[in-house]
C-alpha cells in the first residue's frame, strides 16, 4: 500500500465507524475515497445531492444549512456528513459551506452500502438513533474489561462457596456452639424444615449468653434473630453488600426460591476490589468524633475511583457511595443523641435530592429535613432539635458534605417542622405552583428517610402522593418545569456547548444530561402515585403502570446509565489527576464512539421531552 494510502488509512482508523471494520476491510476504504479540496464559502456538494457521498472532514470546517438557509451544525476534523449519516428524514435537503478551505474525503453511496450489508458493525452506526443503538453501547463504556469480575454482575448465589450450616430452634445453645466450633463458621442459620426463622452469631453468643451467664441449656431460639433480612441468590452480589453496609451487620442469609441457600458473610468480600463500601461503613459506626468520620469520608474519592475502575454500573455507584453518605449521617445523628440526650418527641431525619435518589457520586452539597411528632412544642423541644441539627448539618460539612446554597437543610427553621407544618407546605405547592413552590418541590419530592420514625415519613408520603396522584394541573406545571433543562444537542445533532467563562468549550452532564431524566421520570412517578424514589426504580415502575410506554422507559433508563456512567469516569479521571471532580465535560475528551452513542442518548431525551410536552402542556 502507498505511503498516501497508509496515511489515509490511520487516519480512518482513529474515527468511528471506521475504526470497527476488520484490518482487511479498512484496507479497502483509502483506494476507493475521493479526495475533494473545498475553498473557503465553497458549497458542498457542488453538483447532484448530499447523499450521494459519506463525507469526512480531514481538516477544515464546514457548515450544515436547510433550505431556510438555517445553520443546523458546524463540523470540523473528524466529523461526518451526507449519506445517512444525520440520522434524519429529508436531509438529502441539507446542504454543506466550506467556512474556511478544507480537505473532505468522499465516500460513494454505494460503497457505504456495501461495507454495511458485509459488516454489522459498520452497519449499526447508520441505524436510526435511539434506544436500541445505546442499549448495545452501554455494555461497550467499560475501559478495563473486567466487568465479569465485578460485583455488579455476579449473582450473590456465585458467591456462596458451601452448604448451608443451619441447627433446629429447639436445638441447645451447647450444641449449637458446638456445631459452630466444629464448622468453624461464625454464624448459623436456625431453621424448620426449608423455611428460615431466625440467626445467630458469634456476636449473639457473647453478648447474649456469655456475657449475661445464661444458661446453655436452653433452645437457641432463646437468643436468635428471628425473621432477619435475607436476599434471593439470583439478586446481584452489589445488592448484598448494599444491605450489610446500610444496616451495619456482617451475616447475610441467603434464599433460593425461598429456600435457604447458604450465608453470605463480609469476609466473603474480602478479596472483592469494590467492597471498600463494607468497610468503610463498619468504620463508620466505630467512630466517637466528627474529625474520624471526616477522615472515612475523604477516602470516597477513591472508592468512586475503584468503583469506576471496576466497571460497575452508574446506578449501582450511586447506590454504593450513597451507602455510605447515609451511614455517616446515621452515626451523626447517633452523636448528636449521646451529647443532648434522647429526644423529647420522635422525629425523623430525611434525606432529600441525590441523597434519597441513592445517586450519589463525588461530594456534593447537603440537602436534608426533619419531620417531627407534632406533639413537638417549639418552646419546650425547640433548642434541643436545634442543637441536634445543627450539630448533624455541621458534621456533614466537615465532612465534605457542604452546606446547601439554598439552605435546604434541617438546621434552617422552615425546614424542621412537624409533621402537620409538612403537610401544609405540600398542601401549597400542590394547590398553588407558582415558580417557586416548583423548585422546593423538584427538592422535597425526592425524600427518604435516613435515621428516626420511619412511621412519619410514610404518612408524609402518602399524604403528598395522594394529593398529586391524577392531578393533572398540578402535574402540567411540573412538566413544564420538568422541561426547563435541555439535552446540550442542536437540531442536527451537533453539541450546544458553553462559550466563554471558566468552562468553555464544554457541557454540563448533571443539568444538561442526568436532570431532565431525573424531572422527566419524576413527573412520571407523581403522576403514577408510585413510591420509587431512585431514578431507575421510577422509570422500571411506570413503565409498568402506564404512564410511559415500556419502550419510552427503557431508552431513558438507558440514557440515564450511559450518561451517568460517562459523568463518572469523568469524574474519577479528575481525582486520579488530583483535581475536583466536577460535571462539565469537552467533546473532545470523548472517542467518537461515545461521541455518537451520547448523541443517542441526548436524542432520546429530547423525545421524551416532546411526548411529555404534548401530553401535558397542549
Amino acid at each position: 500500500m502507498e505511503i498516501e494510502l497508509i496515511e489515509i488509512r490511520d487516519f480512518l482508523s482513529a474515527h468511528h465507524p471506521f475504526n470497527q471494520l476488520p484490518e482487511q476491510a479498512i484496507n479497502q476504504v483509502p483506494a476507493l475515497l475521493q479526495v475533494r479540496y473545498f475553498r473557503r464559502g465553497t458549497t458542498i456538494p457542488d453538483s447532484g445531492s448530499i447523499d450521494d457521498f459519506l463525507y469526512l472532514v480531514r481538516s477544515g470546517a464546514v457548515e450544515i444549512h436547510n433550505t431556510q438557509d438555517e445553520l443546523l451544525a458546524r463540523l470540523g476534523e473528524g466529523d461526518l456528513f451526507g449519506y445517512r449519516a444525520s440520522h434524519m428524514e429529508g436531509h438529502a435537503e441539507f446542504q454543506g459551506t466550506a467556512m474556511e478551505d478544507s480537505l473532505v474525503y468522499l465516500l460513494p453511496a454505494a460503497e457505504v452500502d456495501r461495507f454495511c450489508k458485509e459488516q454489522p458493525q459498520f452497519s449499526y452506526f447508520f441505524e436510526p438513533a435511539g434506544g436500541g443503538r445505546l442499549r448495545d453501547a452501554i455494555s461497550n463504556t467499560g475501559e478495563d474489561g473486567s466487568s465479569h469480575l465485578g460485583l455488579m454482575t455476579t449473582q450473590i448465589g456465585d458467591m456462596i462457596s458451601r452448604a448451608p450450616i443451619s441447627m433446629p430452634p429447639d436445638a441447645s445453645i451447647q450444641d449449637t456452639a458446638t456445631v459452630m466450633s466444629d464448622e468453624r463458621v461464625s454464624s448459623i442459620l436456625i431453621t424448620e424444615g426449608e423455611r428460615l426463622v431466625g440467626i445467630v452469631t458469634d456476636r449473639d453468643l457473647r453478648r447474649r449468653v456469655v456475657a449475661k451467664g445464661l444458661d446453655t441449656s436452653l433452645p437457641i431460639s432463646h437468643i436468635m434473630t428471628a425473621d432477619p433480612h435475607t436476599l434471593e441468590a439470583n439478586n446481584y452480589a452489589f445488592e448484598a453488600m448494599l444491605h450489610m453496609a446500610r444496616d451495619n451487620f456482617h451475616h447475610l442469609p441467603i434464599l433460593r426460591q425461598g429456600k435457604v441457600a447458604g450465608m453470605l458473610t463480609a469476609t466473603d468480600f474480602a478479596e472483592r476490589h469494590t467492597t471498600s463500601a463494607v468497610y468503610l461503613v463498619s468504620s463508620v459506626y466505630k467512630q466517637h468524633e466528627v474529625q474520624g468520620l471526616a477522615s472515612i469520608s475523604s477516602r470516597i474519592p477513591q472508592l468512586l475511583q475503584n468503583l469506576a475502575a471496576a466497571d460497575a454500573t452508574a446506578n449501582s455507584i450511586g447506590h454504593v457511595i450513597t451507602a455510605v453518605v447515609d451511614a455517616i449521617t446515621v452515626r451523626l445523628l447517633q452523636l448528636a443523641e449521646e451529647r443532648f440526650g434522647p429526644p423529647p418527641v420522635p422525629y425523623a431525619w430525611i434525606a432529600a435530592g441525590s441523597q434519597a435518589r441513592s445517586e450519589q457520586t463525588a461530594k456534593s452539597d447537603q440537602d436534608n429535613c426533619l419531620v417531627m411528632d407534632d406533639a413537638y412544642d417549639p418552646k419546650a423541644h425547640g433548642e434541643y432539635f436545634k442543637a441536634l441539627t445543627g450539630f448533624v448539618c455541621d458534621g456533614l460539612n466537615a465532612c465534605g458534605y457542604v452546606y446547601c446554597p439554598g439552605e435546604m437543610m434541617a438546621t434552617t427553621d422552615k425546614w424542621r417542622q412537624p409533621l402537620a407544618g409538612w403537610k401544609r407546605y405540600f398542601n401549597h405547592w400542590i394547590e398553588q405552583p407558582e415558580p417557586k413552590a416548583l423548585m422546593l418541590t423538584c427538592v422535597f419530592f425526592d425524600l427518604r428517610c435516613i435515621h428516626g420514625e420511619k412511621n412519619l415519613f410514610r404518612q408524609l408520603r402518602e399524604y403528598l402522593l395522594a394529593k398529586t396522584r391524577g392531578n393533572q394541573i398540578f402535574l402540567a406545571y411540573m412538566a413544564g418545569n420538568a422541561l426547563s433543562f435541555k439535552p446540550p444537542l442542536g437540531f442536527f445533532r451537533n453539541f450546544v456547548l458553553i462559550s466563554g467563562g471558566e468552562h468553555d468549550h464544554t457541557f454540563d452532564l448533571k443539568h444538561n444530561g442526568i436532570v431532565p431524566i431525573v424531572d422527566l421520570a419524576r413527573v412520571y412517578a407523581l403522576a403514577a402515585g408510585s413510591h420509587a424514589i431512585n431514578t431507575q426504580d421510577r422509570l422500571k415502575e411506570v413503565a409498568s403502570g402506564g404512564e410511559v410506554s415500556h419502550g419510552g422507559a427503557h431508552d431513558l433508563r438507558d440514557a440515564l446509565e450511559f450518561v451517568g456512567s460517562l459523568r463518572i469516569r469523568h469524574q474519577a479521571r479528575q481525582i486520579k489527576a488530583g483535581e475536583a471532580p466536577n460535571n462539565y465535560m469537552s467533546p473532545d475528551d470523548l472517542s467518537h464512539f461515545e461521541r455518537s452513542h451520547l448523541k443517542d442518548a441526548f436524542s432520546v431525551v429530547r423525545t421524551m421531552q416532546n411526548v411529555l410536552s404534548q401530553r401535558y402542556l397542549r
